[in-house]
Order: C-alpha cells, then structure tokens, then sequence
C-alpha cells in the first residue's frame, strides 16, 4: 500500500510539474527585483513568458544599482525608452554559453550587441557573470551592468 502510494504520488508530480518560462526562473532567483519591475512597467512580461525561444542577458539589482537613481526612475515613467533598453538585452533563439562566438548579434530591439570572448565574455560593456540558466521557453545569462542601445 505504501509503495502505491508513493508511486501515485511521483506520478501525479510528473504529471504537474513544469520548467519555469524566462520571468518565472528570472523571479525565482531573488536577484532580478529591479528587472522584473522594469519588465512589468514595460508590459513585457507577457512577451518573455510566451513560446520563444528567447536569449536574455539578465542584469541583476546590483547592476541596476549603477544607474544613477534619477536615470533609473526616469527610464521606468518612459515605456517607450524603457521597452528599448529591455529588448536590446534579449537575442531570439536559445543560445547556450558553448555557442557563443565574438562579434555582433541583432536583438529583438533591432540594434545590435557586441560580444567578445577575450578574457571572460563580455555583452557592449557588461561582463556575464553566470550562464546557461535554462528555462522552459529559452535561457539566461546573467550580466553585471544593464546595457544601453546606441
């Protein structure tokens, strides 16, 4: 009866268990308050949550935190402003850190991101500081600094 049991119940948790999409692993991680805001303010959480997949180079709060306050404040009151700066950290495709090569890749903004590998990989000015988070619809790759398009 009670391996039954057990086995009825690893079953059923098969059943309703599930990857995390990009904002769910991104919220889970405690480290991305300030992105997730910033992601809601823009209205593109229903965007990172849908099929993909995507790339997303994810600052954290602490490289949130070296926008002066002032810019940051501002940048949240502008959507427009605000929805380029988040897109410009998101690549289309799921691209793991095995298969990141140097040189220039378009963002779903439009603009594009400069990648080098030399000395650790580097995103325009933001070193990643931690890869290959997988989520169900795509992956993370964790940034130091939050990126400006040109």
């Amino acid at each position: 009866m009670k391996k039954t049991l057990i086995a009825a119940t690893l079953a059923f948790g098969a059943f309703t268990a599930q990857a995390a999409d990009i904002v769910d692993t991104a919220v889970a991680a405690g480290s991305f308050k300030t992105l997730a805001t910033a992601l809601q303010a823009a209205g593109l959480v229903d965007t990172l949550k849908g099929k993909g997949p995507f790339t997303v180079f994810a600052p954290t709060d602490e490289a949130f935190a070296k926008v002066p306050k002032a810019d940051l404040d501002a940048l949240l009151k502008d959507k427009a402003k605000l929805t380029a700066v988040l897109t410009y950290h998101v690549v289309a495709g799921k691209v793991m850190a095995a298969d990141v090569k140097a040189g220039k890749v378009k963002t779903v903004q439009g603009s594009e991101l400069t990648v080098s590998t030399m000395g650790g990989v580097k995103v325009d000015a933001a070193n990643v500081v931690k890869t290959d988070i997988v989520a169900d619809n795509g992956v993370i790759h964790v940034i130091d600094s939050v990126v400006m398009p040109q």
